[in-house]
């Protein structure tokens, strides 16, 4: 269906093929550098397996939409989603420790692939292949590789990043220090600026690949998690300056069982498919089994605060299910929730596809859209100055207009508080159930604790140094003295 998927596909393939004892499966990692990569397929193999973590699958892919995913537990660290049990609830209440594996399995599981990304870099720049393939190889690589530190950098504070030589010794035992914060910071936005550089323009990428919007969309979420005001500006205007992104008009069509490949509003999308190369598991996670249609294991809800926070006329709380009658005949809402929404409502987000053959669904998951480069830049003007203008809010105005919204006036927020507040507040409105990115804005403007506490009473076990998440105790073990738990998990 789409070329991303047709890739993922065949490395599926060919990374399962250790199940059966005709074949033989390849692990890059212990490739012979002098003959691989010596052509483009070898290339494009490498690239491919880039992506590969980054993809939507329950056990390895990090854009699962399953309790194992980014935007599972991100939102459901906020109101936007809460848990009565499991993974989901330790989320809520913020009751995350060193032994909560749902938290620490992040960093577990995928920080080795920033090395692999490391060993594939420095292969293709080794290898005699053509020169643009190479660059064009070795971009996607980079942003790949700055992804995912960035993912990683935003639960957990700096990580290790082993250099080149220690991995191209792999039997020398050397235990390694996480990077110092501004160090972690600019290896990402090296790599995110040399992706920049070398990607192609948005019109001339694949659906489902890196371009240089997703690069530059990459760097506005990494100036905003330091408060970099100016260069989120720079990027939002580098973006904008493309004449390639648009808001589509329908906001709630961008979640419909046909891809969005053509849309002008999405800057990166994985791909979603019935194969379990790359799944999206939302409905399952979210209806109940008693859904009309096709049901699910109702893991998940919203919060009746987060629903109640949206305008009446928000069409962006299409999906946000407060009312439905099940297969049984009864009637499910705020007054009569049963088990499926005490808490909240359904935050379905995509479409229902009631006719999906499968518990999971083709529905593609959108990671990042324009309508955050708009946001991102309001907030950059306001914060820069310290006071909010007119082209801020015409910013935010254009985001309000295609939800339906009345605009809103800057005599309302005449200062920098105010505006903050309501920039939040549309940001969790606009990108709910996407990628999690709420989260580090509460926290980027001081009110991760407080939404917690507001939201859960006195179960709330929220502090300021639960904003980011703990390692897993095998993890410290590893680092043999040189590896630091984040503060607060001793």
């Amino acid at each position: 269906m789409k070329n991303l998927k047709l890739f993922l596909i065949g490395l599926f393939i060919v990374l399962s093929s250790g199940c059966d004892n005709e074949l033989e499966s390849i692990n890059y990692d212990e490739i012979n550098p002098s003959i691989f990569p010596a052509s483009e397929a070898d290339v494009e193999a490498l690239v491919v397996a880039a992506y590969y973590p980054l993809r939507g699958a329950w056990s390895n892919g990090i854009h699962t939409t399953s309790e194992n995913g980014l935007m599972f537990i991100l939102d459901a660290t906020t109101e936007i989603l809460q848990g009565a049990y499991g993974i989901q609830q330790n989320a809520t209440l913020h009751s995350y420790n060193t032994s909560t594996a749902g938290v620490t399995r992040f960093y577990d599981v995928f920080y080795n692939k920033i090395s692999s990304m490391t060993l594939s870099i420095d292969r293709i720049e080794q290898s005699s292949v053509n020169e643009n393939v190479k660059k064009q190889g070795i971009a996607e690589i980079k942003c790949a590789r700055a992804l995912l530190s960035y993912e990683l950098f935003d639960m957990y504070g700096p990580l290790v990043v082993a250099p080149l030589e220690i991995l191209q010794n792999p039997l020398q035992e050397a235990p390694l220090a996480r990077l110092s914060h501004d160090e972690m910071v600019s290896f990402i936005e090296q790599d995110l600026l040399a992706a920049a550089s070398d990607l192609k323009v948005p019109g001339d990428t694949n659906y489902g690949r890196f371009s240089q919007g997703m690069a530059r969309m990459l760097l506005i979420r990494l100036y905003l998690h330091e408060k970099r005001w100016a260069e989120v500006e720079e990027q939002a205007n580098a973006i904008i300056a493309m004449n390639h992104y648009e808001l589509e008009s329908d906001y709630v069509g961008l979640w419909d069982v046909e891809a969005p490949v053509d849309s002008k509003e999405v800057i990166f999308a994985v791909p979603a498919d019935y194969a379990g190369t790359s799944e999206n598991q939302w409905q399952l996670m979210v209806l109940p089994s008693n859904y009309p249609g096709r049901g699910g294991w109702s893991t998940i809800q919203s919060s009746w605060s987060f629903y109640d926070s949206f305008e009446p006329n928000d069409i962006r709380k299409t999906n946000l299910i407060a009312e439905y009658v099940g297969t049984d005949g009864i009637t499910y809402n705020r007054d009569n929730p049963g088990t499926v929404m005490q808490m909240g409502p359904i935050p379905l987000k995509i479409a229902a596809d009631a006719d999906r053959n499968s518990g999971i669904t083709t529905v593609d998951i959108i990671v990042y859209r324009f309508a955050d480069v708009l946001l991102s830049k309001a907030e950059a003007l306001t914060n820069k100055t310290g006071v909010p203008t007119q082209e801020a809010i015409d910013l935010v105005n254009i985001v309000r207009e295609r939800a339906t919204l009345d605009p809103i006036l800057l005599a309302d927020y005449a200062d920098v508080n105010a505006f903050n507040t309501m920039i939040l507040l549309e940001r969790s409105h606009e990108y709910w159930c996407e990628n999690g990115q709420y989260r580090s804005d509460l926290i980027r403007h001081g009110k991760y604790t407080e939404h917690a506490d507001n939201l859960n009473g006195v179960a709330s076990e929220s502090a300021p140094y639960k904003e980011l998440f703990p390692f897993s105790l095998a993890r410290i073990s590893e680092g043999k003295g040189e590896f630091k738990q984040n503060s607060g998990y001793n």
